[in-house]
C-alpha cells in the first residue's frame, strides 16, 4: 500500500473517531436536556464525518493508482 493511501486511511480513522465522540456527546447533552449544545455536537460529529469521508474517497483513489501502476510494470 502506498503510503498516501496509508495516510488518508489514518486520517479518516481519526475522523470517524472524533466523529463517535462527538455524538456520545451530543447523547449525553440531549439525555439531560440541553439540546443547543446536543445540536453542536452533533454539528460537529457530522463534520467529522465528512471529512473522513473524504479521506476514505482519496484513500481509495491512491489504491487505484497504485494498482494501476503495478498492473503497467507487470505488462
Amino acid at each position: 500500500m502506498s503510503k498516501k493511501a496509508a495516510e488518508h486511511h489514518h486520517k479518516a480513522a481519526e475522523h470517524h473517531e472524533n466523529a463517535a465522540r462527538h455524538h456520545k456527546e451530543a447523547a449525553k447533552h440531549h439525555e439531560s436536556g440541553k439540546h443547543e449544545t446536543a445540536g453542536h455536537h452533533a454539528h460537529l460529529a457530522r463534520g467529522h464525518h465528512e471529512h473522513a469521508m473524504h479521506h476514505a474517497s482519496e484513500a481509495a483513489k491512491a489504491h487505484i493508482e497504485d494498482h494501476g501502476k503495478s498492473m503497467q510494470a507487470n505488462a
